[in-house]
């Protein structure tokens, strides 16, 4: 039986979590970041040692070929792959499990000389993490990208996209010719860690991935006057920053209530302009994020939130602009995936429980042009997006070969 080399895999894990690795362990590598082009490199440099062909294309997207050097309908590929981009202050994990597992069940499958009928990709896709948009490089690749909106996208710390491409060797412009043909995709399988609690205290080895979250992602801008904060009396201020936080915490009780117990709501960045202590906030800014399995739910819950800010503001005499920045729709899991890897778990002799993800994945956009699926592997603790995020090496080994004769199958 073909299995993965553990040892291997665990020492690319280690070597990508140099690029841009903290002090305090961890690592912060936003997409087109000079530590993100060159981890892209180091990849690169190790597709090609594995024994693949190697090629980028304009959004970005890493891939390496096992029988094959580009995406062809008349030829369709077995894809797996994931992310090498991170939150900042993330684990080492995310996203790098799914490339460096998917290159490894590659390298191990072309040295065994296992019968491939199908040509096998690996991917790394690009800014999964939404810096610029949530999952930015397969969404060039289903062909699901605003090419209209590319010059104007900006991330959270102002750099505009067209900038940030530029310095790593993209063009911007270009990012829409990531499109695969019609066709070229036979199935999508991608491995990655759960980021959450559930299999870790059910003692479950493998999750099969039956759906993924849909995610939306909105900027509100609330604009009130600045004013001196000593001298104006408090009945006279129009404070940008209390309806901020007003909303914030009313957003957060209406989608506990209305959200049918599996849907989720975060504001992690807020900025008050001016900024100083003795100045009353003129301006404040947040970025609010919600999910759901639900595209229904999540779509009424937007539509309560935008309107919530409004009464906020019109209560509290404050402007509100409300500028939607990203929305991915919940997808159900390939049935022929699914099967798949519940057949590669029974090959194993593990067993599995069927979850739905509740963070969003590149898979879901494989989803709207093929067969597409996840399995997850246990997160110790349930920790993910922080610097101790991490999985047994067990688990790690177990995952890779459940991933490998997924493949073998789905390619067969």
């Amino acid at each position: 039986m073909t299995t993965v080399n553990a040892a291997r895999l665990h020492a690319r894990i280690a070597a990508l979590a140099r690029f841009g690795a903290l002090p305090g362990g961890g690592v912060t590598r936003s997409c087109w970041s000079p530590p993100h082009e060159e981890a892209r490199a180091w990849l690169l440099s190790e597709i090609r040692g594995a024994g693949l062909q190697a090629w980028v294309d304009p959004a970005g997207n890493v891939f390496g070929g096992l029988g094959a050097s580009s995406f062809s309908a008349g030829t369709p590929a077995v894809v797996t792959g994931s992310h090498i981009d991170t939150v900042p202050e993330g684990g080492i994990l995310d996203g790098a499990l799914g490339v460096l597992a998917g290159l490894e069940c590659l390298q191990a499958i072309r040295e065994a000389g296992a019968a491939a009928p199908r040509p096998l990709v690996v991917a790394a896709w690009s800014d999964e993490e939404g810096r610029y948009g949530s999952l930015f490089g397969s969404r060039a690749f289903c062909g699901r990208l605003d090419a209209a909106a590319l010059p104007t996208m900006t991330a959270v710390d102002g750099e505009p996209l067209v900038t940030a491409m530029a310095r790593a060797g993209f063009d911007a412009a270009r990012a829409p010719e990531a499109r695969a043909p019609e066709g070229a995709v036979h199935a999508y399988v991608e491995l990655h860690i759960e980021q959450g609690p559930r299999l870790d205290e059910a003692g479950v080895p493998i999750a099969v991935v039956d759906s993924i979250v849909g995610v939306r992602r909105t900027r509100l801008i609330f604009t009130g006057q600045a004013d001196h904060a000593g001298t104006t009396p408090m009945e006279r201020r129009r404070d940008a920053f209390l309806a901020a936080a007003e909303y914030s915490l009313s957003a957060r009780e209406l989608v506990v209530e209305r959200g049918g117990g599996r849907s989720v709501t975060n504001i992690g960045v807020v900025y008050v302009h001016p900024g100083v202590s003795n100045i009353v906030p003129g301006r404040a800014e947040l970025v609010h994020e919600m999910r759901s399995p639900d595209a229904d739910v999540l779509e009424r819950l937007a539509q309560a939130c935008e309107a919530l800010a409004r009464e906020v503001g019109e209560r509290r005499g404050i402007g509100v602009e409300v500028r939607r920045m990203s929305a991915t729709i919940p997808v159900a899991c390939s049935p022929k995936v699914q099967a798949a890897v519940e057949g590669a778990c029974k090959q194993l002799g593990l067993g599995w429980k069927t979850l739905y993800s509740a963070a969003g994945h590149d898979a879901q956009n494989l989803a709207l042009i093929t067969d597409s699926g996840m399995l997850f592997i246990p997160s110790q603790g349930g920790k993910s997006h922080r610097v101790d995020e991490t999985s047994d090496p067990a688990a790690i080994e177990r995952g890779a070969n459940v991933l490998l004769h997924t493949l073998l199958t789905l390619a067969s």
